[in-house]
């Protein structure tokens, strides 16, 4: 994991973060690595699997759309890709 050094903080900065650290019930150092990952982290984080879920509802995907997927199917195991 990488370390990050803070210089010049303010000593009211400083006071302030082990107060809310304390009644976080949780060490300065641990407060600031979640203050810091909230402020990174997009709050509307858009997860793949849900986006397409919601564009097959959005055109009326159907379980049996994908039915026919398994009839056509090749059974054949796939050949790795030859680079020669």
């Amino acid at each position: 994991m990488a370390m990050i050094s803070v210089r010049n903080l303010p000593d009211e900065v400083r006071r302030a973060l082990r107060l809310r650290a304390s009644q976080h019930g949780q060490s300065t150092e641990a407060e600031v690595r979640e203050i810091l990952a909230d402020a990174v982290t997009p709050e509307t984080r858009i997860l793949m699997g849900d986006a397409l879920a919601a564009l097959g509802r959005e055109i009326g995907l159907k379980n049996e759309n994908f039915e026919v997927l398994d009839e056509v199917k090749d059974k054949l195991p796939a050949e790795p890709l030859g680079f020669e």
